[in-house]
């Protein structure tokens, strides 16, 4: 491990806080980012559930969001044995890193182990947040299934909005928990580039960060959904 490697390391973790705080927040570029404006879509959702006594859309659309949750999980775990098996192989990578013309830095067997270590616990977080988020959309089934039924909404209001109001907050929290797995698997292909070099690594973490911030805030999927026109 060199000092380029450490700081290249510093680097992949502050983007990775940064990009948290900036996408979970309300406002930034003076505008807001398509994860909050997703927000308000899906309390526009739960309110317009109130109207339909019908809900099974309602119910499909949950199952959806859980059915994609649950899949990610799968993936992350299955990552996590394709880095253990990674281990094992340990002496056969550097040989083949070695042969790389390109390579600028092997670090030899222990540095190889340390990033492989990391890129295990980076698919631990996403599994973990994928699986509370799972659990949360679970929750979040079970608090739409409380709602009252349509004809009930008129004779006690306030508990039918409050009762909204719960699912809301569930919703969103577990989106919030997705989101950060997606991200963690996304800055996973930023940090594949230290196995090639620390300067690698430091274009790499750079390249995603900047790829994930101009989706969250230039893309043509937040134009898509808010109330403005698109040329």
């Amino acid at each position: 491990m060199t000092t380029a490697d450490y700081v290249a390391l510093a680097l992949f973790i502050l983007c990775w806080l940064g990009l948290n705080r900036i996408t979970d927040s309300s406002r930034f570029f003076n505008r807001s980012s398509l994860t909050q404006e997703m927000i308000e879509r899906r309390r526009e959702w739960i309110y317009n559930s109130l109207r339909r006594d019908l809900k099974m859309i309602d119910t499909q659309i949950l199952a959806g969001l859980q059915n994609g949750t649950a899949f990610f999980a799968s993936t992350s775990i299955f990552a996590m044995g394709g880095c253990f098996a990674l281990l094992g192989a340990t002496d056969k990578v550097n040989a083949f890193f070695a042969d790389l013309p390109f390579l600028f830095n092997a670090g030899g067997r222990v540095a190889f182990e340390i990033k492989v270590a990391g890129l295990t616990g980076l698919f631990g977080y996403a599994f973990f947040k994928f699986g509370w988020s799972y659990r949360l959309f679970n929750y979040c089934t079970i608090l739409f299934g409380a709602i009252p039924m349509i004809e009930d909404i008129e004779a006690n209001r306030v508990e039918t909005e409050r009762a909204a109001e719960r699912v809301i907050r569930m919703n969103i929290i577990a989106a919030r928990n997705f989101n950060a797995g997606l991200r963690a698997i996304f800055l996973s292909i930023g940090y594949l580039g230290w196995f090639i070099s620390p300067y690698f690594f430091i274009i790499t973490t750079i390249f995603i960060n900047v790829v994930l911030i101009r989706r969250q805030f230039f893309s043509d999927a937040r134009l898509a959904i808010m109330d403005i026109d698109v040329p």
